[in-house]
């Protein structure tokens, strides 16, 4: 796919669809939707980063993409509020704040106090279930979908061109917390009307069956306090209400109090409690301040670090560098959520270190302690035979997960050729109901590292890891040319290398050799300074077996 031409310009009898994110990941979901020279964005999310991705904080969608079409944006619609669909909202407003967001009450909410944190103040219209919006070309009808975060919507998108369903994240738990259902009546009413294009949830499309209900956690994570006698910890994303909701209900059944630790974890609820999504039982709640005043049985930490990030409250935890919460003997740590693709040996390195310290650790591997906001295959089912989409479009997933996807398609009635696995980056049209691949644009990784937004490119994130890996040998040596002497040096520094920099002695002999070679020949100092690199690099390679980044500096006195 990523051979494709560049795409034909666009005509004005003709939507174009252009994900910026989200297919081949999990992550940094964004489509764009254009149409008579107007664009909508539908969701704006981020990536977290991999262990193969030292030093970056977050990935963003290729934003550059719309760069020079900022005006022509008529709003961002926002499917739900998990750091994966808005976290890069912010990364784009900076490019023009004034752009429209459009969501639900709660993932406004959720994305007006990030944007707060980056001093931008939010234009933004609050939507529910039924509502139906103009926005530019495109008519936008919001329809109830159940994921694990309350409010969360999908988007049946009409244009004279066709119409587009983008179901966001969903599944169709039946005995959902909120009494919230994924409206099914509105897919088929959809479906009636016409969904020339079904892009769909794709992340579960391997799993078989139907996702089991979130209310089968409740007495699993009951189970677990009852069994606790020291303090519990629990971890899960810091927008998962509904999680949130079923600890702060153990806790107030077993006489236990909770505090809520970590940035995020306290503003989202704060935020959910606010707008009633979180009821709070009376008294449960306490400052994290208060907590040692009170004893170990009674203490309950809700805290964010699930996937083992480096700097969250968990990981701060494990390591023993927390100022306010520690684990010991006793303790219990419960990981309420699922493992990112990706996340995994950062998870099972922080169980591991959980369990040093003597603390119970209660994860999915051991107990039903999570279920997936994501439909199974058996409600993918559903969905395509409720539709009967002329073509579908898997998105929010890995490659495996959106043939997946598209093989359920196949199996309910759509043509194969009817079936776009796309990529990020890819161009797709549709003219009167047809849909087409017409070409690819550049779509690359956006890295953000502290306050530096895109900076990062792949080869100094290859050199880190050489950095991380093979360790930094680092040769000076001063000369003086007329003379053609060396002054001093050369002199070998490493890190990570070696044990001691003594090693180096047996070679120094002939990268001193080399420079003075190149000193007589008339070589300038980045000759001089290839010619030593050269000689050690092949000794380190051969004597000890290594790669590491090499800096040779050679200095004219």
């Amino acid at each position: 796919m990523s051979n494709l031409r560049t795409p034909p310009d666009l005509s004005a009898d003709t939507v174009r669809i252009v994900p910026l994110g989200g297919l081949g990941e999990v992550g940094r979901n964004c489509n764009v939707l254009e149409y008579g020279g107007k664009i909508v964005v539908v969701d704006c999310g981020v990536l977290f980063p991999e262990e193969r991705q030292p030093g970056v904080d977050l990935i963003l969608p290729d934003i550059d993409y719309l760069r020079d079409r900022v005006e022509d944006i008529e709003a961002i619609v926002l499917t739900h509020g998990h750091e994966d669909h808005i976290g890069a909202v912010p990364y784009l407003l900076k490019l023009r704040p004034d752009i429209l967001l459009v969501g639900s009450r709660l993932t406004i909410s959720f994305v007006e106090a990030k944007l707060a944190e980056h001093r931008i103040k939010a234009n933004s219209r609050v939507v529910a279930e039924g509502d139906v919006e103009k926005i530019g070309p495109f008519e936008m009808e919001f329809i109830s979908v159940n994921h694990s975060i309350p409010d969360a919507l999908a988007v049946f998108v009409r244009t004279d061109q066709g119409n587009i369903l983008i179901t966001g994240d969903f599944k169709m738990d039946q005995l959902p917390l909120d009494g919230r259902l994924t409206d099914l009546r509105a897919f088929a009413r959809a479906g009636e009307e016409g969904v020339d294009l079904f892009m769909c949830d794709s992340t579960n499309a391997e799993v078989p069956g139907f996702v089991p209900s979130e209310s089968e956690i409740g007495p699993v994570i009951d189970d677990v306090f009852a069994r606790a006698t020291g303090q519990i910890i629990v971890a899960s994303f810091s927008s998962h209400v509904h999680r949130v909701q079923q600890v702060l209900n153990a806790a107030h059944a077993h006489g236990r109090r909770v505090a809520f630790v970590g940035r995020s974890m306290i503003r989202n609820m704060g935020i959910a409690a606010e707008l009633g999504y979180l009821d709070i039982p009376e008294g449960v709640l306490v400052d994290l301040a208060d907590m040692p005043s009170l004893p170990e049985n009674e203490r309950v930490f809700m805290s964010t670090g699930s996937q083992g990030e480096p700097m969250a409250v968990l990981s701060r935890i494990a390591s023993k560098s927390h100022p306010k919460v520690g684990a010991g003997p006793g303790d219990t740590v419960l990981f309420a959520s699922s493992l990112i693709p990706g996340n995994e040996n950062s998870v099972y390195r922080l169980i591991n270190n959980l369990m040093k310290l003597g603390a119970k650790v209660v994860h999915q591997g051991n107990a039903r302690v999570h279920v997936s906001g994501h439909a199974a295959a058996g409600e993918l089912l559903y969905c395509y035979n409720i539709l009967e989409p002329a073509y579908a479009m898997p998105i929010h997933g890995e490659v495996r997960h959106q043939v997946a996807n598209g093989g359920i398609a196949v199996k309910t009635g759509v043509p194969p050729q009817n079936v776009i696995l796309a990529e990020n980056g890819s161009v797709i049209d549709m003219h009167d109901a047809e849909v087409s691949v017409v070409g690819q644009v550049p779509c690359h990784n956006i890295y953000v590292d502290g306050s530096s937004i895109g900076d990062i490119t792949e080869e100094e994130l290859k050199d880190r890891r050489i950095l991380a890996e093979e360790g930094f040998v680092a040769i000076f040596a001063a000369v003086e040319t007329k003379e053609k002497e060396i002054v001093t040096g050369p002199h070998i520094q490493a890190r990570a290398v070696a044990e001691d920099d003594s090693v180096f002695d047996e070679i120094l002999p002939d990268v001193a050799d080399a420079l003075r070679e190149s000193l007589e020949n008339g070589a300038d100092t980045y000759q001089m300074q290839q010619a030593m690199r050269r000689v050690i690099g092949r000794w380190i390679s051969r004597k000890l077996r290594r790669a590491p980044i090499i800096i040779p500096t050679v200095v004219e006195v």
